[in-house]
C-alpha cells in the first residue's frame, strides 16, 4: 500500500526563493500548499493555494492556521520583507509565523529561510533577528543562504544583472572587492527539502556556494554571461551609493535601498554550516555558464532600471500637466477649442479638474502606489483626454508638432511600464 503524500505549507510561496523551494517539494512528492497574498498564478501552475496577507491580524490568530498545519504538515517559511514599515515588517517576520509555529504539531518539522548579515542595525536586520527568535522557540531550523541567484532573478539579483547590462561602465559599491559566494536557488530548494527530512539541529546554518568571488569580479561574470563585451568598473563612493539608497527608499524603487546598498558594502558571505545535509556543490561560475543566456535574460537586464525611470518620467509629466491644468491662465487654452456645446466656464472648471487628477497621479507614481491600479487609471484618463479632445476640437490632431497625435505614444508607454511593474 502506498504512503500518502507528506503535507507541507510553504508561507512566502510567490516569492523568488519560495516558488523554487514549491516546485522542488511538489517535483519530489510533497503535498504543498502554497500561501501568497495573491495566489492566482500559484494556483495556474497547479498548487493547492491559501491565500493570506501576513499583515492582516486574521494571520496572526494560531486558529487560522490549525485546519491547515494539524495532522503532522511541515512548514517552509519564505516570507520576508526587504523595506517596510515597522508594523509590516513585525507582522511578516514575527506576528504571522508565531501563530503558524503555534498551530503545528510538536513532531512536525519547520524551516525558515532567513538570511546572513543580519548583524547590522537596520530595520531589515532587527526583524529577521526577531523572527529567527521565534523560529528557534518553537523548534524551526534556520537556514540562512547568502546571495541567492538562478536561471531567473528578482529583485538584488535583477539588479545586478541590470548593473552589469549597464553600457560602458561596471558600477560597483564602494572599491567592489567585497566578498560573495553565491548560491544557485535549485540548490537552496534542494537542501531545505534534505533539512525536513533530516533537521540538522538547533542553531542558525549559513548556506553558500563553493566558489567566492568580489563584487566587481561577480558583475564581470554576469556580463560576460551575457555575451557583452568588458566595460571599464566605475567605483561608487559611499556616500553616492547612500544617498542613491535613500532616494530608492523614497520612491520606493525596490532593491534600490538603504538596506541593499549596506549589504552591498558589507559583502555576502555565507559558510555552508557542516550539519547541513546536501550542501551546495556548485560555485557560480558554473551555474551561471551552464546554460546560455536568451533574448529574455538580456532584454531584462536592460529594461530592468529602465522600469524606474519611465515611472519618474511619467510622473512628471503627470506633474507638469496637472500644474498647467491648474494655474495656466485661460486666455492661454480656450483659443484652442473652438466654440461650441459648453461655456467657457464649464472648459475653465474641467481644465482646472482634470489638472487635480493629473496631480494625483503623479503622486501616485512618486509614491510606487498601487501600480496597476495607477496604470489603467493613467490609460483612462489619456484616453478619456483624447476623446473628449477629439468632439470638441479635432484639429488638435493636425498640429505641426503633434498636438493629440503625442497621446498614442504616451498610451503605449504607459502600457510597456505596467507590463514591466508585473513582477509576478
Amino acid at each position: 500500500m502506498t504512503a500518502p503524500p507528506r503535507r507541507v505549507v510553504v508561507l512566502g510561496a510567490d516569492g523568488f526563493i519560495g516558488r523554487h523551494i514549491a516546485f522542488h517539494l511538489r517535483d519530489t512528492g510533497w503535498q504543498v500548499l502554497a500561501v501568497a497574498r495573491r495566489p492566482r498564478r500559484l494556483e495556474r501552475m497547479g498548487f493547492a493555494t491559501l491565500r493570506a496577507d501576513l499583515a492582516d491580524p486574521a494571520s496572526h490568530d494560531p486558529a487560522f492556521w490549525r485546519p491547515h498545519l494539524g495532522g503532522g504538515a511541515a512548514i517552509v517559511n519564505a516570507a520576508g520583507l526587504l523595506t517596510a514599515s515597522e508594523a509590516g515588517f513585525e507582522a511578516v517576520h514575527v506576528l504571522a509565523p508565531r501563530a503558524a509555529y503555534a498551530a503545528m504539531d510538536p513532531e512536525a518539522p519547520g524551516i525558515l529561510i532567513s538570511a546572513v548579515g543580519i548583524e547590522a542595525d537596520t530595520p531589515f536586520a532587527r526583524w529577521r533577528r526577531a523572527g529567527e527568535a521565534e523560529a528557534a522557540t518553537a523548534g524551526v531550523t534556520i537556514l540562512r543562504p547568502g546571495l541567492v541567484m538562478g536561471d531567473t532573478s528578482y529583485g538584488g539579483t535583477s539588479l545586478a544583472r541590470a548593473l552589469a547590462a549597464l553600457p560602458l561602465v561596471l558600477p560597483v559599491v564602494g572599491d567592489g572587492a567585497q566578498r560573495f559566494n553565491p548560491v544557485h536557488v535549485a540548490e537552496l530548494a534542494r537542501c531545505a527539502s534534505a533539512c525536513l527530512d533530516t533537521p540538522p539541529g538547533p542553531g542558525a546554518h549559513d548556506i553558500g556556494g563553493p566558489e567566492t568571488l568580489s563584487q566587481a569580479d561577480l558583475l564581470a561574470l554576469l556580463r560576460g554571461w551575457l555575451g557583452l563585451e568588458p566595460a571599464r568598473v566605475l567605483r561608487l563612493p559611499l556616500s553616492l551609493a547612500h544617498a542613491l539608497g535613500r532616494v530608492g527608499d523614497a520612491l520606493r524603487l525596490g532593491p534600490v535601498s538603504v538596506t541593499s546598498v549596506a549589504q552591498l558594502q558589507a559583502g555576502v558571505l555565507a559558510r555552508t554550516s557542516p550539519a547541513v545535509p546536501e550542501p551546495p556543490a556548485l560555485g557560480v561560475s558554473r551555474f551561471m555558464m551552464a546554460r546560455p543566456a536568451g533574448t529574455q535574460d538580456l532584454w531584462h537586464a536592460r529594461l530592468y532600471l529602465l522600469r524606474p525611470a519611465l515611472r519618474l518620467v511619467l510622473a512628471m509629466l503627470w506633474l507638469l500637466s496637472g500644474l498647467l491644468g491648474l494655474f495656466l491662465p485661460s486666455h492661454t487654452f480656450l483659443p484652442l477649442v473652438p466654440a461650441g456645446p459648453l461655456p467657457e466656464t464649464a472648459l475653465i472648471v474641467l481644465a482646472r479638474l482634470g489638472g487635480l487628477a493629473d496631480l494625483l497621479l503623479a503622486g501616485a507614481l512618486l509614491r510606487g502606489w498601487r501600480p496597476r491600479l495607477v496604470g489603467w487609471a493613467q490609460l483612462a484618463l489619456v484616453t478619456g483626454y483624447t476623446a473628449a479632445f477629439t468632439l470638441l476640437a479635432p484639429a488638435l490632431w493636425l498640429l505641426p508638432l503633434g498636438g493629440l497625435l503625442k497621446n498614442l505614444p504616451i498610451l503605449l508607454l504607459i502600457v510597456v511600464w505596467m507590463v514591466l511593474e508585473d513582477e509576478r
